[in-house]
């Protein structure tokens, strides 16, 4: 989903940051119960190595929810067994306004 058209809704359930690698992370939300990655103008997925520079991109969002999601990949890194349960973490995430 475009970032412009996210924006235009009143409000969205959740807006969510994924950290996907190490200092990378991309942008989704939810509404209505569907799960949305939010995208450029181009239909490039919105993506930074900084969270600050998102927040400040993604101001004009109105989010009930703002968390920042993570699974680690480590278990798989270090030869563990398979997981058997997500190792997902998702914390609250607040807009210091940084920028």
């Amino acid at each position: 989903m475009q970032l412009s058209k996210a924006i235009k809704y009143f409000s969205v359930d959740k807006l969510i940051y994924h950290s996907i690698d190490l200092s990378l992370y991309q942008v989704s939300v939810i509404i209505d119960s569907e799960e949305h990655y939010l995208t450029d103008e181009k239909n490039k997925l919105l993506r930074s190595v900084n969270i600050i520079e998102l927040q400040k991109l993604l101001r004009p969002l109105k989010a009930q929810q703002t968390v920042l999601r993570h699974t680690s990949a480590y278990d798989e890194m270090i030869g563990g067994p398979d997981k058997t349960a997500s190792n997902l973490l998702e914390v609250p995430l607040a807009d210091n306004q940084l920028y």
